[in-house]
């Protein structure tokens, strides 16, 4: 896949980055949308279709875009079709965080460090490249002004970006009630981003029964240590924060879960 055109997780994340803060809306729940992205720009390259409310892998080869090959990847390994909301709602190792470096390796957002608290060291990321960020708004508030079907990828793109709970954080306040309206109503553009939204907000709302723990898995397998104050309020706040613990000699960057 070339990198002439952006993917819809590159996308989505550039729209919950506020330009003010650094920070990004909707932390909790933007990594089981940019999972679901990547399950609609997978569908969009041929290498998944829907088959009833599963995914399944149609074609294996490569996209060339690593982040996306691995979730094909994982993806293979299962060897029979998987419920979508089973899919986004498995573990994420720091999806926004993956995202948000690999935009910074392509020059779109620059890190600036801080402190949470006076304690956490953090990462707030700037847009650098704002004219981007533009035109992805653009793109939906065209769609939603006009009325008019919006191509695959922004419909998706608008299905995924009410999914996660970003038509507040767009559309502000009473005067962006009836824009948040429509995006939501963009949603049926698309049946791949409408599975995969629905999805999201299936997870996000408990419909969906947690998948089940791998046999022989360890206690490392379920829910980790409660978290001190100050690193649950910057994870909230959407500012990814460091690790204290060492990788390879160096300190790792996480982001929310």
């Amino acid at each position: 896949m070339g990198r002439s055109r952006r993917t819809i997780p590159e996308e989505l994340l550039l729209l919950a980055l506020d330009p003010a803060t650094g920070t990004t809306a909707q932390p909790q729940s933007l990594d089981l949308g940019l999972a679901g992205a990547q399950l609609v720009e997978l569908a969009l390259a041929g290498r998944i279709a829907p088959d009833g409310d599963r995914i399944a892998v149609v074609m294996a080869r490569p996209t060339g875009d690593p982040t996306l090959d691995s979730a094909l990847e994982l993806l293979r390994r299962r060897g029979s079709p998987v419920r979508a909301v089973h899919w986004i709602g498995g573990p994420r190792l720091g999806l926004r965080q993956t995202y948000l470096t690999h935009l910074e390796r392509c020059g779109m957002v620059h890190a600036v460090a801080g402190q949470m608290c006076g304690v956490l060291p953090t990462t707030r990321y700037q847009a650098t490249e704002t004219a981007i960020s533009r035109e992805i708004r653009a793109r939906l508030d065209n769609a939603i002004r006009t009325g008019v079907p919006p191509d695959p990828r922004t419909a998706a793109l608008a299905a995924l970006a009410h999914a996660v709970g970003l038509g507040k954080h767009l559309y502000p306040g009473n005067e962006g009630r009836s824009s948040r309206s429509r995006l939501r109503d963009l949603i049926r553009h698309d049946p791949m981003g409408g599975l995969v939204a629905h999805a999201v907000m299936d997870v996000q709302n408990g419909v969906a029964a947690q998948p089940r723990r791998a046999p022989g898995a360890g206690p490392g397998s379920g829910p980790g240590p409660r978290q001190p104050a100050a690193r649950a309020t910057a994870e909230a706040a959407g500012v990814p924060v460091q690790s204290r613990r060492h990788g390879h000699g160096s300190m790792a960057r996480v982001g929310a879960r």
